[in-house]
């Protein structure tokens, strides 16, 4: 997390709503950990407000949730989790962080940003926008978007160009229903008047909740300033349900896909690419349409993905080449200029620079040195059904096709694997090693055994007649 605690211009404290239970996701999973481009859109959420600034983070969970609790110490570590017993409107939901806001180092973090756990696209410089107003006076800045149809969401009034009220549709008057200015939910208050402000909040309302949209008729009250802060209809999408997860990782996508692009990538059909949150792609790489990026992925300068690969937790060095239908798992590395064709599957293994698999190979827990070359149809035999053993294929070997390497195995440089071979015991540098049965041939012996078999089936289909 940042490390600047000026009230002014620093850090501020964020407060993450993320005690939902989400009941309309269908899900034993807690809402808020369900993902978007392979990150929880709570992982989101505290990645964007740490980027923005956040000096202290507070996170309101559900009792009990160890699997939350886990994620905010993994996305943001240091963050305090409160729970949230009751869930009696979202003014009581902050103020379930009380501790987070009255305690040792909250004087210097002062402002205060709620942001809501299933509100996982907004970006850290709005959340920085939604903070600015506070510097210029603002006691309180809301978030807000013009809905194209604004039912069910709260109301931002105005009057003369000045902010009074956000109303809730269920209290509101059909005169104000008919406004388009629309609540997105998040909120900054300054830290002079947020505990003040939050304390005073009631729950004189149709739901008998404690809304922390009160906070705004309470400042307008009290003769404080309230900012607005317009953020598109998009953007401010909060999920509730699979549907909205879906558009939300629509949007997350493109996003996702233009940084790549702007960065210096091609993509040949952006369309059909699936990106991961932490995806790092290179200058100068080309990624061929159907590829799939799982969560670990780093892919270098000039590298070449082609169509229908699938990366995950894979680093990838200038210039390789794979595919298509390449797949990389489990901590793969591939060095500068390696090549993997068709139906080639790497998985907790490291192919030094220049080596090749140029189609039908499998790879786990192995090191194949540079300039190797592994032929159609070869395998590390890498699992006994207890235990996973390493295979080690030296610098500038040659395994022929249709060779089975059984773990643990050592191949040295500049070895030779023949084909078909089954290797079960090392094989030092520059040797030759051939592990098969000696091919017999009989002449003529094709023809005799055929027409004995041809008798043999005329004998039993008259017995049946």
């Amino acid at each position: 997390m940042s490390a600047d605690h000026g009230t002014a211009g620093g850090g501020f404290t964020a407060v993450v709503l993320a005690a939902g239970k989400g009941t309309r996701m269908r899900s034993d999973r807690p809402k808020v950990l369900h993902a978007l481009a392979n990150r929880s859109m709570l992982g989101h959420v505290l990645a964007a407000v740490q980027e923005a600034g956040a000096a202290r983070l507070a996170v309101v969970v559900e009792p009990g949730r160890a699997d939350v609790a886990d994620e905010v110490a993994r996305m943001a570590p240091g963050a305090s989790t409160h729970p949230q017993a009751e869930r009696l409107g979202t003014a009581h939901a902050v103020l379930a962080a009380r501790d987070a806001l009255e305690g040792e180092g909250a004087r210097e973090r002062a402002d205060v940003l709620v942001a809501f756990g299933d509100t996982p696209l907004i970006t850290a410089e709005t959340y920085a926008r939604l903070r600015a107003p506070l510097r210029a006076g603002a006691a309180v800045a809301v978030l807000a978007f013009e809905a194209a149809d604004p039912t069910g969401y709260g109301r931002v009034l105005t009057e003369n160009g000045r902010v009074v009220a956000i109303r809730e549709e269920k209290d509101a008057s059909e005169a104000e229903r008919a406004v388009r200015l629309s609540n997105a939910g998040l909120m900054a208050l300054s830290g002079t008047h947020a505990l003040s402000l939050l304390g005073r909040i009631g729950n004189d309302n149709a739901n008998r909740e404690y809304y922390l949209t009160d906070a705004v008729a309470l400042a307008v009250a009290d003769g404080l300033s309230v900012a607005v802060v317009n953020v598109s209809e998009d953007e401010a999408l909060g999920v509730n349900d699979r549907v909205q997860l879906s558009v939300a990782e629509a949007t997350i996508q493109a996003r996702l896909r233009r940084a790549a692009q702007l960065g210096g990538a091609t993509l040949v059909a952006p369309e059909t690419v699936f990106l991961s949150a932490d995806t790092v792609i290179g200058r100068d790489v080309t990624v061929e349409p159907h590829c799939v990026f799982g969560p670990g992925v780093v892919v270098g300068d000039g590298c070449v993905i082609r169509a229908f690969s699938h990366l995950h937790d894979a680093r990838l060095m200038e210039g390789a080449d794979i595919g298509p239908h390449v797949r990389l798992r489990g901590g793969a590395v591939l060095e500068a200029g390696v090549h993997l064709g068709n139906f080639v599957e790497v998985k907790n293994a490291t192919l030094r620079a220049g080596a090749k698999a140029s189609h039908l190979t499998y790879l786990g827990d192995a090191e194949v040195g540079a300039g190797a070359n592994i032929g159609a149809g070869t395998i590390t035999c890498n699992y006994d059904g207890v235990s996973k053993h390493r295979t080690v294929i030296g610098a500038g070997a040659f395994i022929g096709s249709n060779s089975a390497l059984v773990a643990p195995v050592t191949i040295g440089d500049g070895a030779l694997v023949g084909a078909g071979s089954v290797i079960t015991r090392s094989v030092p540098a520059e040797a030759l090693a051939l592990a098969r049965g000696r091919q017999t041939t009989r002449e003529g012996a094709a023809r005799v055994l055929r027409e004995t078999l041809k008798a043999a089936k005329a004998s039993k289909d008259g017995k049946r007649g």
